[in-house]
């Protein structure tokens, strides 16, 4: 059992809703703890970098950090990657570099020599186990005020508790594509293989990541992510919710059989999503909502103002 979260705001976050987007993510999160309290993770789109890419890589924070952040600027030096500043929070080592290269050829040359957590011209992603309200802090997450975000809290079932299992997953290879996911794909290894069969590269075991993957190589052939979405639901067996944000989106999908719970509350400033009503009472204290739970068998889409 797990919960999803997602915050998006239809332009600028409105004078009159009091919290950062991390803060609003982390307070759904804490709200429905009970789904998952054995790890966290956050998906943060910040403003788009022209000409840079925001990257981050697991580095173990209890052993030699200084040699594996060493091995990561060896590894983007040598593809042509200009590493313009660097930081430290928990168990990651986030870098902004200077790239204008193919971002897949890039996942490829590095991923054996250190351990990607995301990359992207707005994507970031933070995951670390633990609860909510203990790794804000640690990753500075109540400071993102960006446009929009996902996050998810994780009761491990079928995985260990590491970082590296924790949601959201990014698309690997793909930049700002990154999924949460509470449910279970009955089909995953046919799916994973016909993906690899078509050159598409998995970091993990984990389903989730293969919802990533899939919708980025939809979107690589040329389908827009409204069209990704609803080819999902026709290729992608099992029960679940999923939401997915890109650069300027985010996005539903739920099965047919509609066991995992979703359910969201829009106005004419935002969209917010919750596995539980719970969720989003945290971020209206004291307002009755007018709620709703998509459908089975549907997907949504909602998009930033340009």
């Amino acid at each position: 059992m797990c919960a999803i979260a997602g915050l998006l705001f239809k332009k600028a976050r409105p004078a009159h809703f009091p919290m950062t987007t991390g803060s609003a993510l982390t307070e759904i999160l804490d709200a429905t703890l009970h789904r998952g309290p054995d790890s966290a993770g956050w998906a943060l789109y910040r403003p788009p970098l022209e000409g840079e890419l925001r990257m981050r890589f697991f580095i173990d924070a209890n052993g030699d950090a200084q040699k594996e952040i060493a091995a990561v600027h060896t590894a983007l030096e040598a593809q042509g990657a200009t590493v313009l500043d660097g930081e430290v929070l928990g168990c990651t080592y986030g870098v902004r570099v200077g790239f204008a290269g193919d971002v897949l050829a890039l996942t490829r040359a590095i991923e054996r020599r250190v351990r990607l957590v995301s990359i992207g011209a707005s994507l970031d992603i933070i995951k670390d186990v633990g609860q909510p309200y203990a790794l804000a802090p640690r990753y500075a997450i109540h400071e993102f005020d960006g446009g929009h975000g996902i996050a998810h809290i994780r009761l491990a079932t079928e995985s260990g508790v590491h970082p590296d299992t924790a949601h959201p997953f990014w698309a690997c290879g793909f930049a700002d594509v990154a999924t949460v996911h509470n449910g279970q794909l009955t089909n995953y290894w046919i799916m994973r293989r016909r993906l690899e069969r078509r050159g598409m590269v998995f970091q993990t075991e984990n389903d989730t990541e293969l919802i990533a993957v899939y919708l980025a190589y939809r979107m690589s052939r040329g389908a827009d992510l409204e069209e990704a979405l609803r080819t999902s639901l026709e290729e992608l067996d099992g029960t679940y919710s999923y939401l997915v944000a890109t650069r300027d989106a985010i996005g539903y999908a739920k099965d047919k059989l509609a066991a995992k719970p979703m359910v969201k509350y829009e106005d004419e400033d935002l969209i917010a999503i919750s596995s539980e009503e719970v969720g989003l009472n945290r971020l209206f204290p004291g307002r009755a909502l007018a709620t709703s739970e998509p459908a089975p068998l549907t997907y949504g889409l909602w998009r930033r103002a340009a």
